[in-house]
């Protein structure tokens, strides 16, 4: 466990109401948003939940804590080049799910035999919806005229994560945890 002092820690270890960064809502069965104190910061999600678990074999009231993530960072990751034949397989299997989920609930309104006619509409609704979505695909990246060339996934991930409690429990959790904030 590392802990480090957050950006209220002199506000905090002297016992002062804790009123602004980070702010972190209530307790859930709290009429009004309630002071809270960091008592412990980590670097992974994980070393925070630990510690919260902790608390709560401890007996620790768990409903007065908070994981709050701290310094959010924002991570593109390039996944590989876009070109038109991506694209439009791309758009085809974004309209594929569609339609066939589309042409299965019309599939099952028929009452002679719904698994066949579902069955098969669920097909044409692939089929339909993958051409619909390949067509799509290739007019949204024709229209963007190279200037995003690529693919990527964005994930937002905090860099550390601070245990919180309500003001009025702040050096008991402190205790229990063994940060002596």
């Amino acid at each position: 466990m590392t802990t480090q002092p957050g950006p209220n820690a002199s506000a905090a270890g002297s016992g002062a109401r804790v009123t602004g960064t980070p702010w972190s809502p209530g307790s859930p069965d709290a009429p009004n948003r309630v002071a809270r104190r960091t008592v412990a910061s980590f670097t992974s999600y994980a070393e925070a939940e630990r510690a919260v678990d902790m608390l709560a074999d401890r007996g620790f009231p768990v409903e007065r804590v908070a994981i709050v993530g701290q310094d959010l960072q924002t991570v593109e990751q390039v996944t590989g080049k876009l070109n038109y034949p991506r694209a439009a397989w791309r758009g085809a299997l974004s309209g594929a799910i569609p339609g066939a989920l589309i042409g299965w609930l019309f599939g099952l309104f028929n009452w002679v035999n719904p698994l066949i006619s579902a069955a098969l509409l669920a097909l044409y609704g692939l089929l339909i919806g993958a051409v619909i979505g390949a067509i799509v695909g290739l007019i949204m990246y024709a229209l963007q005229g190279g200037r995003r060339d690529f693919e990527s996934v964005m994930v937002m991930r905090p860099q550390r994560y601070e245990v919180v409690v309500d003001d009025e429990v702040a050096e008991q959790a402190a205790r229990l945890l063994g940060t002596g904030v």
